[in-house]
């Protein structure tokens, strides 16, 4: 790299270095405003799914199940489908505990 490119030698003087927050720095330009932190539905995410996720994880267990019922051959398969099955409903279950004891249910 040539000395007189800029890049990679520290030498962008247009930049200043800001405490974001106690894990991190960050670098702005000149010109440039830092980056505060913002709530996740400023830019779009505003809850869980809801009522509805929670049937579709029943559907998806009760269609990973009808998987079993195949024309295939092998155990590895069906071993698999359970696996999944069986973690989809850890998580379901895990939310029915969660919304039961929180302080507010959706």
């Amino acid at each position: 790299m040539s000395e007189h490119s800029g890049r990679g030698q520290g030498h962008q003087t247009s930049a200043r270095v800001i405490e974001q927050s106690t894990r991190e720095e960050g670098i702005v330009r000149a010109g440039a405003t830092p980056v505060h932190d913002e709530h996740p539905a400023d830019w779009g995410w505003h809850a869980e799914s809801g009522r509805v996720g929670r049937i579709t994880g029943w559907l998806m267990v009760l269609a990973l199940l009808a998987l079993l019922f195949g024309n295939h051959d092998g155990q590895v398969e069906n071993l698999w489908i359970l696996g999944f099955a069986l973690t989809l409903v850890v998580m379901l279950l895990w939310d029915v505990r969660r919304r039961k004891n929180a302080w507010r249910s959706r």
